[in-house]
């Protein structure tokens, strides 16, 4: 394989990144390579502000507001066998929370596509997840933004493994958080922003209660979301999800089972929840980028109907993975 120019890491001064003009792809001889489709990613390459680094050379300055305000947005993108799947819809996000929070696309968005897929080649992967990260870049140690001269894009490519196998076959125990949802009258939970804080923190009750998620309410006491993935629920063969304005994420991945919902005849409806539409439910799941479609079985240690992941709940993960096979945007 021709060998790939990896970039020396970055040269501080004044506290500020000097960034190079983009580096020329080198491509790869194997068009379509299978190495490194499950495991860890060896020899890592991380794409930073148009260049490629070594994982371990892969820095950015400690005065990016990303890093000191958490200042930035970012997306989680899946790829299946070579295709990545629904990017313009995760590029689309991308682009609107960075508008949401006023942050100026450093490269057009193509750019952006191709250097997300340039990265996936570069760590020759088929199977995987993508960090794409923007920030704010590098100022000075006060909130101004306008001290902020250029944004800084990161894509990280590797792979994932959120819940293990066993979840996903019997289900996922779940625990609702006394941290509320912040609500949109503080800031938008559409905008999926570096400041994770707030799902973080009810990640830790979730994790002390020994479940493996945590069920976030708003404050006004209705279902939100969970702390990293959308919440359905299946009653008598129709199934309900929160609306987006109850403080959960316009989830991608919640958009394909929406979608997959109605190929299916299943009726779907948006209504404000509590929990009580949960531990009454027939059939419960979840669903997020990383985790893709987890079945529920407990909440609160109440078992969700039988305690084992229903029927319809299957259904929609067989069709979920049909989706992800067959569709998508080709790396090679």
């Amino acid at each position: 394989m021709i060998p790939i120019r990896v970039a020396k890491p970055p040269r501080f001064g004044d506290g500020f990144i000097q960034i190079e003009p983009p580096a020329v792809r080198e491509p790869l001889v194997n068009p379509a390579p299978a190495a490194h489709s499950e495991g860890h990613v060896t020899d890592m390459k991380v794409y930073i502000d148009g260049k490629f680094y070594a994982k371990e050379d892969a820095k950015v300055s400690v005065f990016d507001h990303g890093l000191l305000y958490g200042d930035g947005v970012f997306e989680g993108i899946r790829f299946y066998d070579g295709k990545v799947f629904r990017f313009e819809e995760h590029l689309k996000r991308l682009e609107l929370s960075a508008r949401a929070i006023a942050l100026k696309l450093p490269i057009s968005l193509a750019e952006i596509q191709e250097a997300t897929l340039e990265t996936i080649r570069q760590n020759e992967l088929r199977d995987g997840y993508v960090r794409l990260v923007l920030t704010r870049g590098p100022g000075d140690l006060g909130l101004n933004p306008l001290l902020c001269p250029k944004a800084s894009i990161i894509v990280i490519a590797s792979t994932i493994k959120l819940y293990p196998p066993e979840m996903y076959e019997n289900g996922l125990a779940v625990a609702t958080c006394a941290t509320r949802r912040v609500p949109h009258g503080a800031f938008s939970p559409m905008v999926k922003s570096l400041n994770y804080l707030n799902n973080i923190m009810a990640k830790m009750e979730a994790q002390n209660a020994g479940a493996g998620e945590g069920l976030m309410l708003n404050e006004q006491g209705f279902v939100a979301e969970c702390t990293g993935d959308n919440v359905f629920v299946i009653k008598d063969g129709k199934m309900t999800t929160p609306p987006i304005s109850s403080g959960a994420l316009a989830g991608v991945t919640r958009a394909v089972v929406l979608e997959i919902a109605a190929e299916l005849g299943v009726p779907v409806s948006e209504p404000d929840m509590t929990r009580y539409d949960i531990y009454t439910a027939d059939e419960c799941f979840l669903t997020g980028t990383a985790a893709e479609i987890i079945p529920v079985a407990t909440l609160d240690n109440r078992p969700i109907h039988d305690g084992k992941p229903g029927p319809l709940t299957r259904k929609f993960i067989e069709r979920f993975h049909q989706l992800t096979r067959s569709t998508g945007v080709a790396i090679y």
